[in-house]
């Protein structure tokens, strides 16, 4: 046979696959259903590295699952809408719908070298009016049910992009994209109350047991459920008291002084009569809102000049300072600073000369000694410094204290979350509207579910900076569905976190007239297996969370999980090259020079970097594309299965992916140079095999057993290696007659079924030169004759007194006698033994055994 035609063959089974409509499905309550998704990608008109190895472990589980008699569902959309539209129309002069589009195009193509079982029928775009249509109606449910609202709220603002953005986006205090300086401004902002779901999305948790445990802990850690107390402090000279929430009733007598957030209701108040404190909070503005950003800041303060009275000790007073580490958006945006206990509040303790009293002290520390140092002690221990508290642990300690504040009635035991509402509005063009009208005589009025969807103009104007919808001359300009009166429509467009939070159900039924089909989702989900990054551990996923259970609460779907099994793929990395002026080079600008030296395409040397995350930054990327034209899709889908764990980084080698291209190669000359000797396909067993057909039988029955349970479990790397050995078993075996060569046809299809999910064309190509006229695709998993797969004899440690001096081979439940005959003739054992008879000889069947002198 010639050498295997990649291109050709490739195209040929991808035609062959999308003529049959293989991987269209529609729901059927007659049989099981398996519900695959990779995270859906941002149509930026290229696929990456990250976008093949995603799909390929999708697509992997898909066929295997299909394989197995499930009705798979494996969709695929867009995740189109988003600001590199708009940064495109205004850097090329297209509009944002034209440049989205052409990029779905081009790696709809891209993906589709990819051979991957996608039901392509039922493929959406976010940023069509017929999917973001019913987005709106779903927001209009959620306001009517209170799951949304409005809000004035403090953001981070692009003042360069003119728009809020997420605390994700604040890189190092400046906007992701464009580099510039964030500043905090309040504005009105829309809202979703996923608050009003904590206590679900945090005890849920728990029953995700397929989804990895560090992700739950993320998930965990970002809602946050801390139990402490409301502490009030009243406030010398006034007749109010200042309210604090703390985990840390227990440090009371440590407090030191109190604090409150920039935006704190007082703050402003006091504000309004001192300059100082304005320019003070000026400058706190500059810090953005994200906590990573307050953290890394200098703890800087105020003195409002204000003196807070101890709930404990009414005669002693604590300054009242205006912090920039003090968020309004957790607890009631006041602490009181304990520094012996709280590395922020010790920082900006000993920059104000400011008591530390230290009042928790650790096991086998010395009370008259211990002192705090430049480090805040934050583990367990006893309370003392404490008056009724001392020689409490830490937990017995929090209760006593709340017990005396409410006795006091000077605090009150209660809960806290660090989740807080997610601000859903964005001060952009290319995203869903926000299907709200704002009248003069009747205020926020939501537009009526018959006139959706509000749609974006198509006239827009990205010469200036900012929402081009601010600034439309008509778009914005509208009536109240209430009144009649004159009314302006909302400018502000969703997060696109929203399009992500539901697109899964919509894959359900993406072309029924109605958002969910009722029938459909109660079929597909919850999804059976998600696929993506870990970089979404924590939005996307709690998002989506919250979204399904407001669906539910609206009557759309009847699931509050959206996704019982997840999956995190590890990152994908590659060499990195520096020229020697230090500017970065691409893989395809560096050659060997000489040995091991590297040199740039005008032969001088060139420095050899750490393998790291492929980035357009360090120019360390590799085109899928490229890596399918020159190799095939199925090269680079073995490469990445058989490099490392999938949920574990792999660094992408040239060696490898030409490794992977050999073996491709190897299996087509095995197969299709030995074809014409085996039996014909279908040909019933040969009776009375030989001891060589026999053995080929159990080790491809073994494969299978091993295959399938590495698959189930996600180690393709393993599977892998299985299918590596029994290729090697099968070109060393040299068939003699009729029943060798019906063993040998056997084992070579089950090695054809196996690498199936993972070279899906190759398989289909040596399934029909095998003789079979249907296709591979529509063939059930091979299963394993369990009687081929028990091992016939099992290896037994020897001990004499306790210590290994031998091992043997024994059959498979062998007589107690018979091991310990074997056992007694090794010379090891006779050695050890000496002149010595054995006193006793233990056998634990097909482990050990224990001769005793």
């Amino acid at each position: 046979m010639s050498r295997y035609n990649v291109k050709e063959i490739e195209s040929k089974w991808q035609r062959a696959w999308e003529t049959a409509r293989c991987f269209e499905v529609e729901a059927d309550p007659q049989r099981s259903k398996y519900y695959v998704l990779e995270m859906f990608p941002y149509p930026s008109g290229r696929i990456h590295m990250g976008h093949l190895r995603n799909y390929t472990i999708g697509d992997v589980v898909a066929r295997y699952k299909r394989a197995q008699g499930h009705n798979v569902l494996h969709p695929m959309g867009w995740d189109a809408f988003g600001l590199p539209a708009e940064n495109a129309a205004m850097d090329r002069g297209v509009h944002p719908a034209e440049w989205t589009y052409a990029n779905i195009d081009a790696m709809r193509d891209q993906l589709k070298t990819m051979g991957l079982s996608i039901d392509w029928s039922r493929e959406v775009a976010t940023c069509h009016p017929e999917y973001y249509k019913h987005e709106q109606a779903m927001f209009l449910d959620f306001l009517e049910a209170g799951l949304a609202y409005r809000k004035e709220s403090w953001v981070n603002w692009d003042p360069v992009d003119q728009t809020v953005l997420a605390n994700e986006q604040v890189i190092d205090g400046k906007g992701w994209r464009s580099g510039a300086t964030v500043e905090q401004r309040k504005l009105p902002q829309w809202m979703f109350r996923i608050t009003a779901f904590s206590d679900e999305l945090l005890d849920a948790i728990d029953d995700l047991e397929r989804w990895p445990e560090k992700v739950r802990l993320m998930q965990r850690n970002w809602i946050g459920r801390s139990q402490g107390a409301r502490v009030f402090f009243p406030i010398a000279g006034r007749d109010e008291s200042l309210e604090v929430f703390s985990t840390r009733p227990d440090t009371l007598y440590g407090a030191s002084f109190c604090a409150l957030s920039p935006h704190h209701p007082l703050t402003e108040e006091l504000a309004e009569s001192d300059p100082e404190l304005r320019a003070f909070l000026k400058e706190c503005e500059q810090l953005g809102t994200s906590e990573e950003a307050i953290e890394r800041a200098e703890k800087r303060g105020y003195d409002t000049g204000l003196r807070c009275r101890h709930p404990f000790e009414p005669g002693k007073e604590l300054p009242l300072y205006v912090a920039n580490f003090v968020l309004m958006e957790y607890g009631t945006g006041a602490i009181f600073g304990c520094p012996a206990h709280d590395q922020r509040d010790l920082d900006f303790a000993r920059r104000y000369d400011l008591p530390v009293i230290p009042v928790v002290l650790p096991p086998d520390a010395d009370a008259s000694t211990f002192e705090i140092g430049d480090e805040a002690y934050v583990g367990e221990g006893t309370a003392f410094n404490s008056r009724f508290l001392d020689g409490l642990d830490v937990d017995s300690a929090k209760a006593k204290a709340i017990e005396r504040l409410e006795a006091d009635g000077s605090g009150q035991g209660t809960v806290q979350y660090r989740l807080r509402d997610w601000g859903v509005s964005r001060q952009r063009y290319w995203g869903c509207p926000i299907p709200v009208v704002h009248c003069g005589e009747c205020g926020t009025v939501p537009v009526p579910k018959q006139d959706l969807p509000v749609t974006l103009p198509e006239d827009v104007d990205f010469s200036a900076p900012g929402n081009p919808l601010e600034r439309h001359p008509t778009w914005k300009r509208t009536s109240c569905p209430k009144c009649g009166g004159a009314a302006e429509r909302e400018t502000d467009t969703f997060d696109t976190f929203v399009e992500s939070a539901w697109y899964f159900a919509r894959f359900c039924s993406p072309r029924a007239e109605e958002a969910l089909d009722r029938m459909s989702v109660d079929y597909w989900l919850p999804v059976d297996q998600y696929i993506g990054g870990v970089e979404h551990a924590v939005l996307h996923l709690l998002y989506a969370r919250f979204f399904t259970r407001a669906l539910q609460h609206c009557g759309y779907v009847g699931v509050a999980e959206p996704f019982a099994g997840l999956f995190t793929q590890g990152m994908i990395g590659h060499e990195t090259y520096r020229s020697q002026d230090g500017k970065w080079l691409a893989p395809n600008e560096v050659r060997r020079g000489d040995g091991d030296d590297l040199v740039d395409l005008d032969g001088r040397p060139v420095t050899r970097g750490r393998v790291e995350k492929m980035s357009k930054s360090k120019k360390n990327t590799i085109d899928p594309t490229e890596i399918i034209e020159a190799y095939g899709a199925d090269t680079a889908r073995w490469f990445m299965l058989s490099d490392s764990p999938p949920d574990r980084d792999m660094e992408w080698t040239e060696a490898g992916v030409e490794g992977a291209h050999r073996f491709v190669q190897r299996l087509w000359r095995l197969i299709t140079e030995r074809v014409a000797e085996m039996p014909a396909a279908g040909t019933p067993a040969t009776q009375g095999l030989g001891k060589d057909a026999m053995d080929l039988r159990r080790a491809a029955h073994k494969a299978v057993q091993s295959v399938t349970g590495d698959v189930d479990q996600f180690r393709f790397n393993r599977a892998v290696a299985r299918m590596y050995e029994l290729t090697n078993t099968l070109a060393a075996f040299k068939a003699k007659d009729e029943g060798d060569r019906w063993a040998e046809r056997e084992a070579t299809e089950y090695l054809v079924r196996m690498i199936a999910p993972m070279m899906p064309h190759l398989a289909e190509e040596l399934w029909r030169i095998l003789g079979h006229e249907t296709m591979l695709v529509d063939k059930a998993w091979p299963q394993p004759d369990t009687t081929l797969t028990v091992e016939e004899t099992v290896t037994v440690a020897v001990q004499v007194n306790g210590k290994l001096r031998a091992t043997i081979e024994l059959p498979r439940d062998a007589a107690e006698e018979q091991a310990q005959q074997a056992a007694l003739s090794e010379p090891a054992v006779q050695r050890s033994l000496g002149e010595k008879e054995p006193r006793k000889v233990i056998v634990v069947k097909n482990r050990v055994v224990n001769v005793v002198a």
